[in-house]
């Protein structure tokens, strides 16, 4: 009915590679991806990562200062959507597998046909379309229209830390930047925008930012209880306006050393489209776009997950 980021979903792809196998997940990617990569800082394991450097995410709750996560990491069941832990350097070489075709180094690592069918756009993201959200979603890639030319990438959030991989098929360049705290979010756009301007020669679109003076909003449309798995988000009038309070719920409660609740203050940009700052991104304003499926279900869209009203 519409596109949601689900992490999950990667959980049950690590099982289908596990099944088709006949290996544990983390034995695949080390023999099918890091190995054949030359990849030697790449692993999925704690035991592994502690053989080198290894950085912890660092958090700030609201009115809280930046402090180091109580979580190292997600746990192991979602190792697939978010335990790969490695250097800038390797992820930028795994960029450079999909822009050779599936051949590095001679090694014919993954066929240029399924390279080509990864980078193809699947389906529309309700609330991408600017240069840290994408528009289109392909088959693991973010896909991105900057200037009319493609980009893909793919980002990542776990306790603390951020990941950020943008790709430029066409000129054959890639920039990977890892983080562990802070305004990480508002680093990427600087640095990204500077960077690929100066390599390849393309720009990144403009951040969306609220219009002044602020546009009227009717509440009405846009009120009531929106839930999905481990999160629930409250939209409320206030001030003349709407406010989304969200609540982390389920598992991604039990990771927090106490409840979150976060008040996103909506801004209108234009029809259902509206603008926030989120913590999780701060210095950067993220679209939020309210969507209405075929079936009259009203779904709040933010940060590529749906989110559907469950009552008023």
């Amino acid at each position: 009915a519409t596109m949601s980021y689900c992490n999950t979903g990667f959980s049950l792809l690590g099982r289908v590679i596990e099944v088709v196998t006949g290996e544990v997940w983390d034995a695949a990617m080390h023999a099918r991806l890091y190995e054949p990569l030359g990849l030697t800082h790449t692993a999925t394991l704690p035991e592994d990562v502690l053989r080198y450097r290894a950085a912890i995410g660092h958090i700030d709750p609201p009115g809280q200062e930046l402090h180091t996560a109580s979580t190292w990491g997600l746990p192991r069941s979602a190792g697939p959507a978010g335990a790969i832990c490695s250097t800038a350097s390797e992820v930028v070489r795994f960029a450079q597998l999909h822009l050779a075709g599936g051949t590095l180094d001679g090694t014919q690592v993954l066929s240029a046909e399924s390279v080509r069918a990864m980078q193809e756009p699947q389906v529309v993201v309700p609330s991408g379309g600017d240069g840290l959200s994408s528009r289109h979603w392909g088959l693991a890639w973010s896909v991105f229209d900057w200037g009319g030319r493609t980009v893909i990438g793919h980002d990542g959030g776990t306790i603390g830390q951020s990941a950020f991989l943008r790709v430029v098929p066409d000129a054959g360049v890639a920039v990977a930047l890892l983080t562990n705290g802070g305004g990480t979010a508002g680093l990427f756009r600087e640095l990204y925008g500077e960077l690929l301007a100066e390599l390849a020669d393309v720009e990144m679109p403009a951040e969306l930012v609220p219009p002044e003076p602020a546009l009227p909003v009717d509440p009405a449309g846009y009120v009531g209880t929106y839930e999905r798995e481990s999160s629930s988000i409250r939209v409320e009038p206030r001030d003349g306006g709407i406010v989304a309070i969200q609540t982390i719920t389920g598992i991604a409660a039990e990771l927090m050393p106490e409840p979150v609740e976060l008040p996103l203050r909506l801004l209108k940009q234009d029809d259902d489209l509206f603008v926030t700052q989120h913590p999780a991104a701060p210095g950067a304003w993220l679209p939020v776009r309210f969507v209405q499926l075929d079936d009259g279900t009203r779904v709040l869209h933010i940060g590529g997950r749906a989110t559907p009203r469950v009552g008023d």
